[in-house]
């Protein structure tokens, strides 16, 4: 009994560390506080200035174009992988998942680096063209959607590809049909996550965007340094809407994998 309250105790204790944070932003984002302190008064001006400054609202609309983009590449590129590894001989599927550990665990720093020596000084593409920053963003989420679809395909019957080709279906139909929908809770957590990265990330961007285009991250990097006060709080609102979003996209992708699963279930128990 002592146990199990000391695990409770515990867990807690680290979602409170986990979610405080982010819980005093969104609070904050809701006062006229031009710093973390004090709170003088509840209000949404800084939501109506996020929306209503022409600069953020293009800064904002370009990093969701540039993290909705990316993160489509990087759920095909990723997805694809995964598929490919999953069916792939133990030692091949060793290697690629080793490989793919590399990106992941390494440096976001390294990577930008990387991608702009390689894309924009050996290639000479311009920065200009956005090719690097997208190439860039989606060697940074593919390995992770990569983590997020294997594990659904784990969990998958592997002989159903087997039995779909047997009975007539081509491979591209197996694969629509019944690997993809097997795998679907997967991709949407991929993408999800390829999507969340983009937006969060900070180095890969710096080193391959434009030098007139501002992600989320970077232009917050660079108001912080600066004194637009009403800018710097408007970030908090943005940081706190981006939070819900993806909070509020977890929640439904995990309800439906979980209804599916009980759905599932019930037939097999038919």
């Amino acid at each position: 009994m002592t146990k199990r309250y000391l695990k409770k105790a515990f867990l807690c204790l680290v979602l409170l560390f986990m979610y405080c944070p982010i819980i005093v932003l969104a609070v904050y984002s809701f006062t006229d506080s031009p710093n973390i302190g004090a709170i003088h008064s509840f209000t949404f001006k800084n939501y109506i200035t996020l929306f209503t400054t022409p600069e953020l609202s293009h800064m904002i609309a370009g990093s969701v174009i540039l993290a909705l983009s990316s993160a489509a590449l990087a759920t095909i590129l990723g997805t694809c992988g995964a598929i490919g590894a999953f069916y792939s001989k133990k030692r091949v599927k060793g290697f690629i998942g080793t490989m793919n550990q590399v990106p992941v665990v390494n440096a976001d720093v390294v990577t930008g680096f990387s991608m702009c020596i390689l894309i924009v000084v050996v290639f000479g593409v311009s920065k200009d063209t956005f090719i690097p920053l997208i190439i860039g963003q989606v060697v940074l989420s593919a390995p992770f959607v990569y983590l997020a679809v294997m594990p659904k395909l784990k969990q998958m019957d592997s002989s159903l590809y087997e039995a779909a080709l047997d009975l007539g279906a081509t491979p591209a139909y197996a694969l629509i049909k019944v690997i993809i929908p097997q795998a679907a809770s997967g991709i949407l957590s991929g993408f999800v996550m390829a999507v969340t990265l983009s937006l969060d990330d900070y180095f890969v961007a710096t080193y391959t965007k434009p030098a007139t285009f501002d992600t989320i991250s970077t232009y917050v990097v660079n108001a912080t340094k600066g004194s637009q006060t009403q800018i710097k709080t408007a970030l908090w609102a943005l940081s706190t809407i981006i939070f819900l979003i993806v909070v509020a996209a977890e929640i439904v992708i995990n309800v439906s994998a979980s209804k599916k699963s009980r759905e599932e279930q019930k037939i097999k128990c038919l």
